[in-house]
């Protein structure tokens, strides 16, 4: 019974160290990331914003993407659904995408699904 026990609790650390570490990888991975970029969020913001006047920016992240280290927003525009999202390179602050997205298709890029 004890050895049960102990093998439960021991699993439960394991599990519970397994997922800090994790937590800890990404912010380790971002603040990587973010030593690299030249440009600032607000900067790349204030850019990504000039894409969809009128936009508020709903998710944020700094990502590398086809070997360009970017800055990519997902804006919403009062009267639509859609979203656009917009990547700004992190080293020389230009526009490198503009992308509308149906709330749908974002709606399951959240979830991990493809099409």
């Amino acid at each position: 019974m004890k050895i049960k026990y102990l093998i439960g609790i021991t699993l439960t650390a394991v599990a519970l160290a397994g997922c800090e570490t994790g937590g800890h990888n990404q912010e380790a991975k971002q603040a990587k990331l973010a030593a690299q970029a030249k440009i600032s969020k607000e900067d790349a913001q204030a850019t990504a914003l000039a894409q969809a006047p009128g936009g508020i920016v709903k998710e944020s992240e700094l990502e590398k993407e086809h070997g360009k280290l970017i800055w990519s927003f997902d804006i919403s525009t009062p009267g639509t659904t859609d979203i656009t999202e917009v990547n700004v390179d992190a080293i020389t602050g230009k526009v490198v995408a503009v992308d509308k997205e149906k709330a749908d298709d974002e709606a399951k890029e959240a979830r991990g699904e493809k099409d």
